[in-house]
């Protein structure tokens, strides 16, 4: 969970994880839907995946224990370098240096590292390895971690509260803050699409299934063309809709930002008798008053206030 987002967000979230699923026996016994559902406003949704997954994994292929060894934790799902790294040191005392944002940081300021990253990090995750004692690693690695978060910080750092004051090389050269150097990231790209609120005679609103894999994987999601890099043309817009009836496209449009590209979604409403939709296995209707029972991403969330905005609108008229 703490991935990508703050302990201050994670730790409501976490406390009612571990409340719902004790043990790992019990994650594995859950469903995704499930998992997915109360992952929701976290982001990041393929942890969620993963987490399921490794989950599963420990209780199938290791008797619902955690392997021990960084090698071992490595062929767990969704478990990546960093995360080996540091389950099996602070978990189970191996020696072992996971390295992240923090780490990264102070590594590159003790010992002034003049190259930017990403590139970098195979020579911080080097020098930070040096460092990593025999003797309680997971202590010692957290403790770094915690030197990053809370003295050595991106900005104004507090040298003069630092252990490693005496030893660090960009200290005494007055350069700290201007370490560790980045590469200049591209412009995040937009991307365009048009999204289809669909209800059925009952009043009721067609959800679809995601693909498993890939961006928000396995949430729910209303019908909805691709997202391309071009505006799509207004005759063309409406040409993957679920059903061959009048839309109405509403006015503005709903922007998201995901990590790698902005989007904005355009959104167009009709109303058509349920039998006459493009329905398959992965799509259902839903009442609105029931769609926060469904594993929705905040995208999707987007277009439900969206689309009661103007329903509301057209209501006061």
């Amino acid at each position: 969970m703490l991935q990508q987002t703050t302990v201050a967000t994670v730790k409501g979230y976490f406390e009612t994880f571990l409340g719902r699923w004790p043990t790992v026996d019990a994650l594995a016994a859950a469903s995704l839907d499930e998992v997915l559902h109360a992952w929701q406003g976290l982001g990041y949704y393929a942890r969620a995946r993963n987490l399921h997954a490794c989950a599963g994994a420990v209780v199938a292929d290791h008797d619902g224990q955690f392997p021990e060894t960084e090698s071992a934790l490595l062929d767990l799902p969704g478990i990546g370098p960093y995360t080996a790294a540091a389950v099996a040191a602070i978990a189970f005392g191996r020696k072992t240096t996971p390295v992240d944002g923090n780490v990264e940081r102070v590594i590159a300021r003790l010992f002034s590292v003049e190259d930017p990253l990403p590139g970098v990090k195979p020579v911080l995750k080097e020098h930070a390895a040096s460092l990593t004692p025999e003797r309680r690693p997971g202590d010692y690695v957290q403790a770094v971690m915690d030197l990053g978060a809370t003295i050595c910080t991106p900005r104004s750092p507090a040298c003069s509260l630092c252990p490693w004051q005496h030893r660090c090389t960009a200290h005494h050269q007055g350069r700290a803050a201007d370490l560790p150097r980045r590469q200049k990231k591209p412009p995040k790209p937009t991307r365009f699409g048009t999204v289809f609120w669909l209800e059925n005679s009952s009043g009721e609103v067609l959800l679809q299934r995601r693909p498993p894999k890939g961006l928000l994987g396995g949430l729910m999601e209303f019908p909805s063309n691709n997202w391309r890099e071009t505006p799509w043309p207004p005759d063309k817009r409406l040409q993957d809709a679920p059903a061959a009836v009048t839309w109405r496209v509403l006015p503005e449009v709903v922007r998201h930002v995901f990590t790698h590209f902005s989007l904005e979604l355009t959104v167009a409403t009709a109303r058509v008798e349920q039998e006459s939709t493009k329905h398959d296995s992965q799509q259902i209707w839903v009442a609105p008053e029931s769609l926060g029972d469904h594993a929705l991403p905040t995208l999707m969330k987007k277009v439900t206030r969206h689309v009661a905005a103007h329903a509301a609108a057209d209501g006061a008229k």
